[in-house]
């Protein structure tokens, strides 16, 4: 069994490398939100410093058959409608030496005060607030073209052209002027990474059968509408008291934890819980394979509510056995009590006895014959002497 054990490990090692290896080593959680490219909206052709760039507002289609819309972050990578996009934090964007890691706060601000967060006559009103006179109101290809060159303005450190903003005339360039400066002027003090939709954190973990393994925290804009247990047999899903927890029981904050009872054998399991959660705006979305074949990230501009999924899992070991200490009866020494009489110790005796007169006396001496013997000769000699005395005489 044990050898059987060690190559269905490392069978999964190296299926999981093979599989790490397939992806890039672009770091994605197995439970990010995918989506696919599947339309645009275009703004007019902008001019930023010595180049010029069609501005667009892409529509992205999550797996769950949700939508959302998004802005570029990478004005020098191309687009690649063919490969899935993953939500990533924002540490994880792929260029280390892109601005957006300085700016990115400042772009989120762009995002929840630009288009299309902000609808065409709310930015109308903000901007005559501000004293501008717009030309036949903001239109939606303006608001497009102004809200991305504001993007690119902190994500790449593009500046607009002022002089000649856009190739549209001269109404549409002091349009989209006056709404770049609103989005890049010093209205914008920046905005800190949104949480994401659905996470749980971790999302694995590894203890030992009769332990609570976890905590596993969840974070949701949302509401957890299901808990899905794939899960051995007497191993739940339960609160830190290992109180067995519903859908209803879960929300922002919880802490979860699989309860394995201390009978289980060494296993594993899993969970997954679905919500209905506002995908963020300025949540990033990063090409698969993108270290492989670099392709334009994107930053989420506005979405509607999405069907979200995310799972976690445990592996346990088997309880040690103990083996239970071999029981000693201990005598207790009775302890003298003032009702019981001491207890007197036996005096040596003065004259010491021989090993004769401690054996018992029984029957006829031993030394009896021997003594008989002893008279018979010495009465015989006497006899021959006497005897011997006569003749002489």
């Amino acid at each position: 069994m044990n050898s059987r054990k060690t190559f269905a490990r490392v069978g999964a090692l190296v299926a999981g490398t093979a599989a790490a290896l397939s992806l890039g080593s672009t770091p994605v959680s197995a439970d990010s939100a995918k989506a696919r490219i599947d339309g645009s909206t275009n703004g007019y052709v902008v001019n930023l410093d010595s180049e010029s760039q069609t501005t667009t507002l892409f529509n992205l289609s999550l797996e769950g058959g949700n939508s959302l819309r998004a802005y570029c972050v990478e004005i020098s990578v191309r687009v690649d409608p063919s490969r899935p996009l993953y939500e990533s934090p924002w540490d994880e964007f792929p260029n280390p030496d892109s601005p957006f890691h300085g700016n990115r706060d400042h772009i989120n601000w762009v995002l929840h005060h630009g288009y299309p967060a902000q609808s065409l006559s709310d930015l109308e009103q903000t901007l005559t607030e501000q004293g501008v006179e717009l030309h036949n109101g903001l239109s939606q290809r303006e608001a497009i073209t102004a809200t991305q060159a504001a993007v690119w303005h902190y994500s790449d450190g593009k500046n607009i052209d002022r002089q000649d903003p856009v190739r549209a005339g001269q109404d549409v360039d002091a349009d989209v002027l006056a709404l770049y400066d609103y989005l890049t002027g010093e209205s914008n003090v920046g905005m800190a990474e949104p949480n994401a939709a659905l996470e749980l954190d971790p999302n694995s973990a590894t203890g030992v059968a009769g332990e609570r393994i976890g905590p596993f925290t969840v974070s949701t804009t949302g509401e957890i509408t299901e808990l899905i247990s794939e899960l051995p047999e007497g191993v739940t899903v339960t609160d830190a008291e290992g109180n067995e927890l519903t859908a209803e029981d879960i929300g922002d904050g919880t802490e979860l934890y699989i309860d394995v009872p201390a009978e289980a054998a060494e296993g594993a399991g899993e969970f997954s819980l679905t919500a209905t959660a506002h995908l963020a705006i300025g949540r990033l979305f990063v090409a698969e394979d993108y270290d492989r074949k670099p392709a334009q990230s994107l930053i989420v501009a506005s979405s509607d509510d999405t069907t979200m999924k995310a799972k976690a899992s445990a592996e346990w070991k088997a309880a040690p056995k103990t083996t239970p200490p071999e029981e000693t009866t201990e005598v207790p020494t009775p302890t003298p009590t003032s009702q019981q009489p001491p207890v007197e110790t036996p005096q040596p005796s003065e004259t010491p006895q021989t090993e004769t007169e401690d054996l018992a006396q029984t029957g006829v001496s031993a030394m009896t014959p021997l003594l008989i013997g002893l008279g018979l000769v010495a009465a015989g000699t006497a006899a021959i002497l006497l005897q011997r005395r006569r003749k002489n005489a």
